[in-house]
Protein backbone atom coordinates (compact mmCIF):
# COMPACT_ATOMS: atom_id res chain seq x y z
CA UNK A 1 0.00 0.00 0.00
CA UNK A 2 1.16 3.55 -0.64
CA UNK A 3 -0.06 6.92 0.51
CA UNK A 4 -1.89 9.20 -1.94
CA UNK A 5 0.07 12.21 -3.18
CA UNK A 6 -1.51 15.18 -4.93
CA UNK A 7 -0.26 17.59 -7.62
CA UNK A 8 2.98 15.82 -8.45
CA UNK A 9 5.12 17.24 -11.25
CA UNK A 10 3.88 16.02 -14.62
CA UNK A 11 0.42 15.13 -13.27
CA UNK A 12 -1.26 18.54 -13.31
CA UNK A 13 -3.50 18.25 -16.37
CA UNK A 14 -6.07 20.57 -17.92
CA UNK A 15 -8.04 21.00 -21.17
CA UNK A 16 -8.26 24.12 -23.32
CA UNK A 17 -9.08 25.41 -26.78
CA UNK A 18 -11.25 24.29 -29.68
CA UNK A 19 -10.00 23.81 -33.23
CA UNK A 20 -10.16 21.65 -36.38
CA UNK A 21 -13.96 21.73 -36.47
CA UNK A 22 -15.47 19.62 -39.26
CA UNK A 23 -19.11 19.55 -40.41
CA UNK A 24 -20.67 16.42 -41.91
CA UNK A 25 -24.23 16.78 -43.26
CA UNK A 26 -26.29 13.64 -42.66
CA UNK A 27 -27.66 11.66 -45.61
CA UNK A 28 -31.20 10.28 -45.73
CA UNK A 29 -29.89 6.77 -44.94
CA UNK A 30 -28.25 7.89 -41.69
CA UNK A 31 -24.69 7.98 -43.02
CA UNK A 32 -22.78 11.23 -43.33
CA UNK A 33 -21.58 13.11 -46.40
CA UNK A 34 -18.19 14.56 -47.21
CA UNK A 35 -16.79 16.63 -44.38
CA UNK A 36 -16.07 20.35 -44.75
CA UNK A 37 -13.87 22.57 -42.59
CA UNK A 38 -15.74 24.96 -40.31
CA UNK A 39 -13.61 28.06 -39.82
CA UNK A 40 -14.11 30.78 -37.23
CA UNK A 41 -15.51 28.67 -34.38
CA UNK A 42 -14.89 30.43 -31.06
CA UNK A 43 -16.59 28.03 -28.64
CA UNK A 44 -18.45 24.74 -28.42
CA UNK A 45 -20.27 24.19 -25.15
CA UNK A 46 -21.44 20.66 -24.39
CA UNK A 47 -24.69 20.63 -22.40
CA UNK A 48 -25.85 17.21 -21.23
CA UNK A 49 -29.27 17.11 -19.58
CA UNK A 50 -31.63 14.58 -18.07
CA UNK A 51 -30.36 11.69 -15.92
CA UNK A 52 -32.57 13.06 -13.17
CA UNK A 53 -33.73 10.96 -10.26
CA UNK A 54 -37.39 10.29 -9.44
CA UNK A 55 -37.75 8.84 -5.96
CA UNK A 56 -40.14 5.94 -5.31
CA UNK A 57 -41.32 5.17 -1.78
CA UNK A 58 -42.66 1.94 -0.29
CA UNK A 59 -43.00 0.54 3.23
CA UNK A 60 -42.57 4.07 4.57
CA UNK A 61 -39.01 4.28 3.22
CA UNK A 62 -37.30 5.41 0.06
CA UNK A 63 -37.55 2.32 -2.13
CA UNK A 64 -35.36 3.34 -5.09
CA UNK A 65 -34.52 6.08 -7.58
CA UNK A 66 -35.62 5.89 -11.21
CA UNK A 67 -33.19 7.75 -13.47
CA UNK A 68 -34.48 9.50 -16.60
CA UNK A 69 -32.70 9.13 -19.94
CA UNK A 70 -29.74 11.41 -20.51
CA UNK A 71 -29.86 13.84 -23.44
CA UNK A 72 -26.87 15.44 -25.14
CA UNK A 73 -26.98 19.01 -26.41
CA UNK A 74 -24.41 21.64 -27.32
CA UNK A 75 -23.98 25.26 -28.36
CA UNK A 76 -21.77 26.41 -31.22
CA UNK A 77 -20.47 29.99 -31.36
CA UNK A 78 -18.67 31.17 -34.48
CA UNK A 79 -17.86 34.20 -36.61
CA UNK A 80 -18.89 32.38 -39.77
CA UNK A 81 -20.10 29.01 -41.06
CA UNK A 82 -19.57 26.91 -44.18
CA UNK A 83 -22.08 27.13 -47.04
CA UNK A 84 -23.01 23.49 -46.40
CA UNK A 85 -24.36 24.44 -42.97
CA UNK A 86 -27.10 26.62 -44.50
CA UNK A 87 -29.41 23.63 -45.05
CA UNK A 88 -28.79 22.58 -41.44
CA UNK A 89 -29.85 26.08 -40.36
CA UNK A 90 -33.15 26.00 -42.23
CA UNK A 91 -32.11 27.70 -45.49
CA UNK A 92 -32.50 26.49 -49.06
CA UNK A 93 -30.75 27.81 -52.18
CA UNK A 94 -32.83 28.96 -55.15
CA UNK A 95 -29.95 30.28 -57.21
CA UNK A 96 -26.32 30.95 -56.32
CA UNK A 97 -26.32 33.67 -53.66
CA UNK A 98 -30.08 33.51 -53.03
CA UNK A 99 -31.38 31.61 -50.02
CA UNK A 100 -34.82 31.14 -48.49
CA UNK A 101 -35.25 30.68 -44.76
CA UNK A 102 -37.74 28.71 -42.63
CA UNK A 103 -37.10 25.47 -44.50
CA UNK A 104 -36.60 21.93 -43.19
CA UNK A 105 -33.43 21.57 -41.12
CA UNK A 106 -31.02 18.77 -41.96
CA UNK A 107 -29.26 16.73 -39.31
CA UNK A 108 -25.47 16.76 -39.18
CA UNK A 109 -22.41 15.49 -37.36
CA UNK A 110 -19.45 17.38 -35.94
CA UNK A 111 -15.86 16.66 -35.07
CA UNK A 112 -13.64 19.05 -33.12
CA UNK A 113 -10.39 18.96 -31.23
CA UNK A 114 -9.43 20.26 -27.79
CA UNK A 115 -5.96 20.39 -26.26
CA UNK A 116 -4.79 18.47 -23.18
CA UNK A 117 -2.18 20.43 -21.29
CA UNK A 118 0.08 19.70 -18.33
CA UNK A 119 2.42 21.56 -16.03
CA UNK A 120 5.47 20.20 -17.89
CA UNK A 121 4.27 20.10 -21.52
CA UNK A 122 2.02 23.16 -21.64
CA UNK A 123 -0.74 22.82 -24.23
CA UNK A 124 1.18 20.16 -26.17
CA UNK A 125 0.69 17.19 -23.84
CA UNK A 126 -2.01 15.69 -26.07
CA UNK A 127 -5.49 16.29 -27.43
CA UNK A 128 -9.01 14.94 -27.55
CA UNK A 129 -11.23 14.43 -30.57
CA UNK A 130 -14.90 15.05 -29.85
CA UNK A 131 -17.51 13.58 -32.19
CA UNK A 132 -21.21 14.45 -32.22
CA UNK A 133 -23.82 12.44 -34.13
CA UNK A 134 -27.41 13.23 -35.12
CA UNK A 135 -27.33 16.95 -34.31
CA UNK A 136 -29.98 19.46 -35.30
CA UNK A 137 -29.70 23.24 -34.90
CA UNK A 138 -32.58 25.27 -33.51
CA UNK A 139 -33.36 28.76 -34.89
CA UNK A 140 -31.00 31.33 -33.43
CA UNK A 141 -30.87 35.08 -32.99
CA UNK A 142 -28.62 37.11 -35.28
CA UNK A 143 -28.00 40.65 -34.03
CA UNK A 144 -26.76 43.11 -36.66
CA UNK A 145 -25.57 46.51 -35.44
CA UNK A 146 -24.01 49.61 -36.95
CA UNK A 147 -20.25 49.91 -37.44
CA UNK A 148 -18.82 52.46 -35.01
CA UNK A 149 -15.47 53.50 -33.49
CA UNK A 150 -15.29 50.17 -31.63
CA UNK A 151 -16.27 47.67 -34.32
CA UNK A 152 -16.95 44.03 -33.44
CA UNK A 153 -17.58 41.05 -35.68
CA UNK A 154 -20.99 39.43 -35.38
CA UNK A 155 -20.93 36.18 -33.42
CA UNK A 156 -23.41 33.54 -34.55
CA UNK A 157 -24.72 30.98 -32.08
CA UNK A 158 -26.70 27.75 -32.49
CA UNK A 159 -28.26 25.48 -29.90
CA UNK A 160 -27.97 21.80 -30.83
CA UNK A 161 -30.14 18.85 -29.89
CA UNK A 162 -29.16 15.29 -30.80
CA UNK A 163 -30.60 11.89 -31.61
CA UNK A 164 -28.37 9.02 -30.39
CA UNK A 165 -27.18 6.33 -32.79
CA UNK A 166 -26.94 2.63 -31.94
CA UNK A 167 -23.87 0.43 -32.11
CA UNK A 168 -22.98 -3.11 -31.16
CA UNK A 169 -19.71 -2.54 -29.30
CA UNK A 170 -19.64 -3.61 -25.64
CA UNK A 171 -17.87 -1.90 -22.76
CA UNK A 172 -14.69 -3.35 -21.26
CA UNK A 173 -16.92 -5.03 -18.66
CA UNK A 174 -18.95 -6.76 -21.38
CA UNK A 175 -22.03 -4.56 -21.01
CA UNK A 176 -23.95 -3.68 -24.17
CA UNK A 177 -23.71 0.08 -24.53
CA UNK A 178 -26.74 2.31 -25.00
CA UNK A 179 -27.13 4.44 -28.15
CA UNK A 180 -25.06 7.60 -27.97
CA UNK A 181 -24.72 10.98 -29.65
CA UNK A 182 -21.18 11.68 -28.52
CA UNK A 183 -17.81 9.91 -28.47
CA UNK A 184 -14.51 11.32 -27.18
CA UNK A 185 -11.08 9.97 -28.13
CA UNK A 186 -7.98 10.77 -26.01
CA UNK A 187 -4.72 10.83 -28.00
CA UNK A 188 -2.66 10.15 -24.86
CA UNK A 189 -4.39 6.78 -24.37
CA UNK A 190 -5.00 5.53 -27.93
CA UNK A 191 -2.42 3.75 -30.11
CA UNK A 192 -0.75 6.35 -32.34
CA UNK A 193 -1.19 4.30 -35.52
CA UNK A 194 -4.88 3.80 -34.86
CA UNK A 195 -5.26 7.49 -34.03
CA UNK A 196 -3.72 8.39 -37.38
CA UNK A 197 -6.10 6.00 -39.17
CA UNK A 198 -9.08 7.70 -37.52
CA UNK A 199 -7.82 11.19 -38.35
CA UNK A 200 -7.24 10.17 -41.97
CA UNK A 201 -10.88 9.05 -42.08
CA UNK A 202 -12.17 12.23 -40.42
CA UNK A 203 -10.01 14.78 -42.27
CA UNK A 204 -9.33 13.03 -45.58
CA UNK A 205 -6.02 12.21 -47.24
CA UNK A 206 -4.22 13.99 -50.13
CA UNK A 207 -2.94 11.90 -53.01
CA UNK A 208 0.50 13.45 -52.51
CA UNK A 209 0.81 12.05 -48.97
CA UNK A 210 1.88 8.58 -50.13
CA UNK A 211 -1.38 7.06 -48.83
CA UNK A 212 -4.45 6.31 -50.95
CA UNK A 213 -6.42 9.54 -51.34
CA UNK A 214 -9.77 9.76 -49.59
CA UNK A 215 -12.42 12.37 -48.83
CA UNK A 216 -13.11 13.36 -45.22
CA UNK A 217 -15.97 11.40 -43.67
CA UNK A 218 -17.61 10.66 -40.35
CA UNK A 219 -17.49 6.98 -39.35
CA UNK A 220 -20.50 5.60 -37.53
CA UNK A 221 -19.68 4.31 -34.02
CA UNK A 222 -18.99 0.67 -34.92
CA UNK A 223 -16.66 1.71 -37.75
CA UNK A 224 -14.93 4.21 -35.48
CA UNK A 225 -14.36 1.60 -32.77
CA UNK A 226 -13.03 -0.78 -35.42
CA UNK A 227 -10.44 1.79 -36.52
CA UNK A 228 -9.29 2.35 -32.97
CA UNK A 229 -9.17 -1.31 -31.95
CA UNK A 230 -7.29 -2.62 -35.00
CA UNK A 231 -4.24 -4.72 -34.14
CA UNK A 232 -0.89 -3.49 -35.45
Amino acid sequence: MSKLVWDQTGERFYETGVRNVVLYVQNSDGTYGKGVAWNGVTAITESPSGAEATALYADDIKYLNLISNEEFGATIEAYTYPDEFAECDGSANIFTGITVGQQARKAFGLCYRTAIGSDTDGNDHGYKLHIIYGAKATPSEKAYSTINDSPEAITFSWELSTTPVSFTTKSTGGTILKPTATITIDSTKVNETNMTALENYLYGVDASSGVSASDPGLPLPDTLIGLLSAQN
